[in-house]
């Protein structure tokens, strides 16, 4: 009698995970997280226009979602109050001018004093071409009895003079800036750099420049540089 071959159960086949399955949730998740930075932004922004025009008390976050293009509850998803997305917006927009300076004047730059400032408000100066409602959204916070001002001070003010202003008493001292209090020459500084955009409506109806024109914007830079800078 032959003998016959046994042959062996090899029980339940295991089906072999795909090995593209796991790879692709982490892949996932980045681009779910990059919209989610990306809504935010446009979020961000169109909240700095509707501050900038209403003010705090008149803004109107359905009137952000119209200007974002985007349905109203997805705002309050990312920030649940007014006061959360005015904040947000405020540090949006001072969290990109420091991040443009650090980028310009690195912390090892051997820049000297006058021209670690030239850089630092050339930067302002093209930021508020950029963001044209920023200034308008300060001058809110500005007015008596704003109860955001002092948040607005010392998380976002303070921390930029400190910055700015040894700076500019340097500069002074080494003769390359005019004499005077360095808090009122940085704020002489701060209008110049916000005038292009506070006043773009009125500077455009009275001479006809375009101040989305980047040669205007030069020809402004050019004043300041040889007026201040002396350059």
């Amino acid at each position: 009698m032959k003998d016959s071959k046994i042959s062996r159960d090899p029980g339940p086949v295991r089906s072999r995970a795909k090995p593209t399955s796991r790879r692709a949730r982490p892949k996932r998740k980045r681009r779910e997280q990059q919209r989610a930075i990306d809504t935010r932004a446009i979020i961000l922004e169109a909240a700095l226009t509707e501050f900038a025009q209403r003010g705090f008390d008149g803004a109107s976050t359905r009137r952000m979602g119209d200007r974002a293009g985007i349905q109203h509850p997805l705002i309050t998803y990312h920030y649940r109050t007014k006061d959360i997305l005015w904040r947000a917006v405020a540090e949006y927009a001072f969290a990109e001018i420091g991040e443009t300076w650090d980028i310009r004047i690195p912390p090892d730059s051997s820049l000297s004093a006058v021209d670690r400032v030239r850089e630092e408000f050339r930067a302002f100066l093209q930021f508020t071409i950029q963001h044209v409602d920023f200034h308008q959204f300060m001058l809110w916070e500005s007015m008596p009895g704003s109860p955001r001002l002092k948040w607005l001070v010392k998380n976002m003010l303070q921390p930029t003079m400190n910055r700015l202003v040894p700076h500019i008493a340097e500069a002074q001292a080494d003769g390359d800036l005019p004499a005077g209090d360095p808090v009122l020459l940085y704020y002489m500084l701060i209008g110049c750099m916000s005038v292009l955009s506070s006043l773009r409506g009125e500077i455009r109806a009275t001479s006809g420049l375009d101040l989305t024109d980047s040669a205007v914007t030069e020809s402004y830079w050019r004043l300041v540089d040889s007026t201040i800078f002396g350059r």
